[in-house]
């Protein structure tokens, strides 16, 4: 019997005891929780969110990066460790863990007021609470700067007006935190749940991603006091900084249902005989399984290399490193899995195997919170000098 792909470098000793302790316990938690039910889950498209952020807040894992009001403090690297083994079971499950808490939670936590922070956070943590994180527009995803969401004053107050899609838990959100364009410049809002003027659709019929909820915003007058504006905003910069903490837990998290897909293949070509052999002896499928085993152990020494500068640093990376990681990680993902589909054949495309599952969720991953090409040019800016961005 052969070894685990990441047990070919020893891998497991550049984690402390308390990072492989935390691991385990996201693992115990997707084995309990997500393992036996997602395969139904994805194909009805219907998920117990709450039941999930509930089982994820007692073990810890919503803004386990965050320290204080009920948040658990852990590192960068332990954070990105549990989103692997979260994503091994499934995109949409690790999401939910990402936006809650490296969107919502740490845009609340980074520039929130101290009433904000003692309003949702406890709750966010403990999974009682859940929120959305609304940047993305109809007409602006991959150009922020062309916002159209409008935010003016009105005595007191706010109002607020526009439209936010593909905002995953948006149709179960408690709070939303939204961005607007003000008078001065973008600023952020925490918009709670009932809200009137506040409407949410559920985005159905997807393809991908169907073991979580997504959904479209509209705010049509919404008035908000003073106090539900985030007072730390200053400018565009603020939901971009949460995207770049964001990011490293997709670097991370995609891994997981790399290793989940060749994990899968490795077991299957051991079973399955043709040409009276099992297949894994065959050597263009050891040269398959050989490439996507070195593909996921460089994958995994640049997420823990991000990972340990996060933490050194104790605060975000820069929008180039997180690029790197996102750009690289997110794209062989897709290929070993694409590639492990071609292993188990016909089979692949069963929900009996979760294959097919990570491949057409981390279709989704490969274009949310940046394109790879919005990733290349971001290298490229940093490589250059030179801004190719279009204006």
């Amino acid at each position: 019997m052969g070894v685990r792909p990441l047990d070919l470098l020893d891998l497991d000793e550049l984690l402390t005891d308390d990072e492989r302790e935390i691991r385990a316990q996201a693992r115990r938690v997707a084995d309990d929780h997500v393992r036996p039910h997602v395969a139904g889950w994805y194909e009805n498209g219907n998920t117990p969110v709450r039941d999930l952020a509930a089982a994820f807040g007692d073990a810890g894992l919503l803004g386990m990066q965050l320290k204080g009001y009920g948040c658990p403090g852990s590192s960068a690297v332990s954070l990105g460790l549990a989103c692997m083994e979260l994503e091994a079971a499934d995109s949409g499950v690790r999401s939910l863990v990402s936006v809650q808490g490296s969107l919502v939670m740490y845009a609340i936590w980074r520039y929130g007021s101290e009433e904000q922070k003692a309003r949702w956070l406890p709750g966010m943590a403990a999974g009682r609470l859940l929120g959305c994180f609304g940047l993305a527009e109809p007409d602006h995803g991959s150009d922020p700067t062309g916002m159209s969401t409008r935010a003016r004053r009105d005595g007191d107050d706010w109002v607020l007006d526009g439209v936010k899609t593909w905002i995953l838990n948006a149709p179960i959100a408690d709070v939303a935190v939204i961005w607007a364009r003000a008078e001065k410049g973008v600023t952020g809002f925490a918009v709670p749940a009932g809200t009137p003027g506040l409407a949410v659709r559920e985005i159905g019929h997807k393809m991908s991603l169907r073991a979580s909820s997504t959904g479209e915003i509209v705010l049509d007058g919404v008035r908000l006091p003073e106090s539900a504006r985030l007072p730390g905003v200053r400018s565009l910069m603020a939901p971009l900084s949460c995207l770049t903490e964001a990011r490293l837990s997709i670097i991370f998290g995609v891994l997981g249902a790399a290793r989940d897909c060749l994990d899968t293949a490795l077991d299957y070509a051991a079973r399955r005989e043709q040409f009276g052999r099992p297949i894994s002896g065959f050597q263009l499928t050891q040269a398959k399984l050989a490439d996507m085993a070195l593909e996921l152990q460089k994958g995994f020494l640049l997420a823990l290399h991000l990972g340990r500068m996060r933490d050194a640093a104790d605060g975000p990376l820069r929008p180039e490193q997180v690029s790197i990681g996102k750009l690289n990680n997110v794209r062989e993902a897709i290929k070993i899995a694409r590639e492990c589909r071609t292993i188990l054949g016909g089979n692949g495309i069963l929900h009996e195997y979760p294959v097919m599952r990570h491949a057409s969720n981390l279709e989704s991953v490969l274009t949310y919170e940046g394109t790879s090409e919005i990733h290349q040019l971001s290298i490229g800016q940093k490589l250059t000098g030179l801004n190719a961005f279009a204006r």
